[in-house]
């Protein structure tokens, strides 16, 4: 008897577990943003959100050379860990630094209160240029990404 109220007990600790576990959506590329809206966006950092599911670099665009509106936009990258491996970290990522992103704009094109893009590429001032690690089903297959298949 022991045994039958141990085994229910398990099965209903499991039970009640599973509902207090939220549950995480991961969206595709091709749900938010668009692959036929190249952005090329410059200007310095004024925010960095170091989050999962995904970081947020927040720049001012006020590069000459920008491919879209100017002002504040808000530039989706990879997990925190896909830009540590790729060499993007804390340190990198300094307030007030001018970068150059190229990536796809947003779906909805809305730039209020902010601009969106999903990154593909950062360029820092000394020349360095580090695949911002957001890819996935729907993103373009541009070879900005090493683990693509089929490279």
């Amino acid at each position: 008897m022991n045994f039958k109220l141990l085994g229910l007990a398990m099965v209903t600790a499991a039970g009640v577990a599973a509902l207090k576990t939220p549950a995480v959506a991961h969206h595709a590329f091709s749900a938010e943003f668009d692959a036929n809206l190249p952005v090329r966006l410059g200007g310095p950092i004024t925010r960095v959100e170091w989050i999962n599911p995904h970081t947020w670099i927040h720049l001012d665009n006020t590069d000459a050379e920008a491919t879209r509106d100017p002002g504040l936009w808000m530039v989706e990258g990879g997990t925190p860990n896909t830009l540590l491996r790729r060499g993007i970290n804390r340190n990198t990522l300094v307030l007030g630094t001018d970068i150059v992103v190229t990536g796809y704009q947003s779906k909805d094109r809305l730039c209020e209160p902010t601009c969106r893009a999903n990154g593909r590429d950062i360029t820092f001032p000394d020349g360095r240029k580090l695949f911002m690690g957001s890819s996935g089903t729907g993103a373009p297959r541009d070879g900005s990404d090493a683990t693509e298949p089929g490279r």
